[in-house]
């Protein structure tokens, strides 16, 4: 039995099939429609989410299985002090495979330990975030044609988004990779991220405080919102929250095949008018995570598409 809670967990050959699997259920979606028949995904969401859960949920249901669980901590037995072990040992009677959203970093890993079936970590606090990362490789290999050779912005955020250190960790793999990192200075990239996967690789990066500075060098520009939630007061968030704001005249900066991404939600980091500019990617990245989940839940239930 396996397990994704890392996205080293797979090697890059392995993502690489994993990614080919999402295309082709993306160009033959009838093929894949009955494959998880019978079967059931537990959504166990001890944090609020809006896309990764019904992203999970969508991709079961389209692959023609069932889907249970919850949304929220306070609808748990974990409002009554059950353990992590407990209730994936609980879960793992229920359902055939579990993906796991905890505001605690490591609990999906806990979990993966006590259960009986496979387990997804849809995100854990400011740690990681796997298959928010596989969407996102997903969607610069349309994107881009390939994973290697490319420079990309990382904008926003960078101290608590998870979303963001799975990436680097993900696409430092690739080869010929470069990475900006722009932030304020109190939320830079954590050090263990810098001196442990890109100076320890050699890889080529530059730090920034100003988008407008660095824009013009990107292929790839990801942006990140502020997250509330992480921050421990108040008067920082507000401080903080509008550092950077995407808008035309900043993209008029950029190469005309730049590609925006980000995980969502956009708080006002994006400005609307970006919405109809032919390098917004962000919302065809929210429909590849659906093909890319869909490729890892048959991937872990040892599932493969029939000949239709």
């Amino acid at each position: 039995m396996r397990h994704m809670i890392d996205p080293l967990d797979f090697s890059t050959e392995e993502i690489s099939a994993l990614l080919d699997v999402a295309d082709d259920i993306q160009r033959r979606p009838d093929c894949y429609a009955h494959l998880c028949a019978g079967k059931k995904l537990a959504t166990l969401f001890y944090e609020p989410s809006t896309r990764t859960r019904l992203s999970f949920e969508a991709a079961m249901l389209n692959l023609g299985g069932s889907v249970l669980g919850f949304s929220s901590a306070d609808s748990s037995s974990a409002a009554k002090g059950e353990s992590i072990a407990d209730t994936i040992r609980v879960i793992s009677c229920y359902a055939d495979i579990c993906a796991i959203r905890h505001p605690k970093e490591g609990a999906p890993l806990v979990a993966s330990q006590f259960s009986a079936i496979p387990v997804i970590n849809a995100g854990d606090g400011g740690h990681q975030h796997p298959t928010q990362t596989l969407t996102d490789l997903l969607t610069i290999r349309s994107l881009k044609g390939s994973l290697g050779g490319l420079t990309i912005g990382l904008c926003g955020d960078l101290k608590f988004g998870r979303t963001v250190h799975s990436l680097i960790k993900s696409l430092a793999r690739y080869p010929d990779m470069h990475f900006v990192l722009i932030s304020p200075s109190e939320l830079r990239t954590p050090d263990y991220i810098v001196r442990e996967v890109l100076q320890a690789n050699g890889i080529d990066y530059l730090e920034a405080e100003r988008l407008e500075d660095v824009i013009a060098k990107l292929d790839i520009l990801y942006m990140t919102r502020v997250q509330r939630e992480r921050f421990f007061n108040e008067e920082d968030y507000v401080r903080l929250k509008d550092s950077y704001i995407l808008d035309e005249a900043k993209l008029r900066l950029a190469k005309e095949d730049m590609a925006v991404l980000h995980p969502l939600p956009r708080v006002n980091e994006i400005a609307v008018e970006v919405d109809k500019d032919p390098r917004a990617a962000y919302f065809k990245q929210v429909q590849y995570g659906v093909y890319v989940r869909m490729a890892l839940i048959l991937n872990l239930l040892g599932l493969e598409a029939q000949a239709c």
